[in-house]
């Protein structure tokens, strides 16, 4: 019976991932179905306050620099300080500043607080997901991060559908409840999430004294992935900034953009798990080179689209492109990354879509302006195909095996003698360190 066979698929695509997954899973979905700030907040500073579009606009780039100056720190506070506590350090700081925003009446306080905003939230992405590489085995970890893709897109399409309603009543309630939401979150881990930094012999936190930030920006293979995520975050952001505009130049209305756009959130929602198991153990570079060309060309289809149906088919086609790159392109950095470094790397990572979150509204909106949307749909092609190229061409010789065995040989730690103790083997399954251990250095 299909329903038989549905209930076997789920409970194949659950099963195997240990509690602490699934109660930072449960942080990730409360934390985004309290994410209404992000929904409302241009038509909160221009409807609500009466400021203008381009103050909006600013208040918008500052929220993302300050994603852009906390990533690295946060990576650093990750490996050194541990995942636990820069959880907590970031969740905090997220419902202060969400709740605080929501009093600030001045422009210049406005800002400031946006840009404390987007420091905190965007603080605690390098610990979630050094997190998840530390308690999930090395074959779950694309299942692993493609169910809490799912979580973040499912919360999401809950809190769009709750944000009209809680801004219709009040904007300032709408502050309150994700700062709440998000200080659920910070009780969740508290209570829930032991440290998960792996232990460590003298050996090992001599090796990850070796682990800089110049360490990471001197791996090339890797620099050279966070380089072609920023070409593939510039293209889907699109779907949140130049698509809205065209369809806007053209005559079409917000509503029409809505019921376009929700098609993406719907097919996330759907297809994440089936699509997952089927690409769960399939070569990464194919995937990433594929995701990467259907991403571009399906963007690039948008300057023939003359209808809310063809621009809802165009979403389909870069949507499924968005379902495979997501858990590949993040299963390939925890592979990359050494186990002693993987705050760093992630903190990195994490930067460089919070830069394309900066270029890529001034991209879409010179192109747009100046030429014309059709030739931001060709770009997205053009960038697209030169993402895949880069894909095809930096993973080719890639060592086949468990992430942290591709990983280990990139930053060589001291071997240990017999009197230090041998630490395990990178490819061995890591032991949570006690509750608190991360907080003697």
């Amino acid at each position: 019976m299909p329903f038989v066979a549905v209930r076997r698929a789920v409970k194949e695509s659950v099963s195997g991932l240990p509690p602490a997954f699934w109660w930072l899973w449960t942080s990730t979905l409360v934390n985004r179905l309290g994410g209404f700030v992000a929904t409302f907040m241009a038509l909160y500073l221009t409807v609500e306050q009466g400021y203008s579009a381009t103050y909006a606009g600013l208040v918008a780039a500052l929220h993302g620099l300050g994603g852009v100056i906390s990533s690295l720190g946060a990576g650093v506070m990750t490996d050194r300080l541990g995942r636990r506590p820069t959880l907590l350090i970031a969740q905090v700081s997220t419902a202060a500043s969400v709740a605080l925003l929501g009093f600030m009446t001045h422009p210049v306080a406005i800002a400031g607080v946006a840009f404390l905003v987007g420091m905190a939230s965007n603080a605690s992405r390098p610990a979630v997901q050094a997190m998840l590489a530390d308690i999930v085995r090395p074959e779950d970890r694309v299942r692993a991060f493609s169910l809490n893709y799912w979580a973040i897109n499912l919360g999401f399409a809950i809190s769009t559908a709750g944000a009209g309603f809680i801004a219709s009543y009040s904007y300032r309630a709408g502050f309150l409840v994700e700062g709440a939401m998000t200080l659920v979150c910070a009780v969740l881990v508290f209570v829930k999430l032991p440290e998960s930094r792996p232990t460590r012999s003298a050996a090992a936190t001599a090796a990850e004294e070796q682990v800089g930030l110049g360490t990471v920006l001197r791996d090339g293979r890797f620099m050279g992935v966070v380089g072609l995520s920023f070409l593939v975050a510039l293209v889907f952001q699109q779907g949140a900034l130049g698509l809205p505009v065209a369809m806007g130049e053209a005559g079409f209305s917000p509503s029409d953009y809505g019921l376009a756009i929700a098609v993406n959130g719907v097919m996330i929602v759907v297809l994440q798990i089936p699509v997952t198991r089927f690409i769960e153990h399939r070569d990464p570079q194919r995937l990433l080179v594929l995701s990467s060309l259907v991403a571009g060309y399906g963007f690039g289809l948008t300057a023939f689209a003359g209808s809310v149906g063809v621009f809802a088919l165009t979403v389909m086609v870069w949507t499924l492109a968005e379902i495979i790159n997501a858990p590949t392109q993040t299963g390939l950095v925890v592979r990359l990354s050494p186990t002693h470094g993987r705050g760093r790397y992630q903190g990195m990572y994490t930067m460089s879509w919070a830069v394309a979150g900066l270029v890529a509204p001034l991209m879409s909106g010179f192109l747009i302006d100046r030429l014309g949307a059709e030739w931001l749909w060709g770009g997205c092609a053009v960038v697209g195909t030169a993402a895949a190229l880069g894909y095809w061409g930096l993973m080719r010789g890639l060592p086949e095996g468990p992430e942290d065995e591709v990983a280990g040989h990139d930053v060589p730690a001291p071997a240990p003698t017999a009197a230090q103790g041998a630490e395990p083997d990178a490819a061995t399954p890591l032991v949570p360190a006690p509750e608190g251990a991360a907080d003697r250095r």
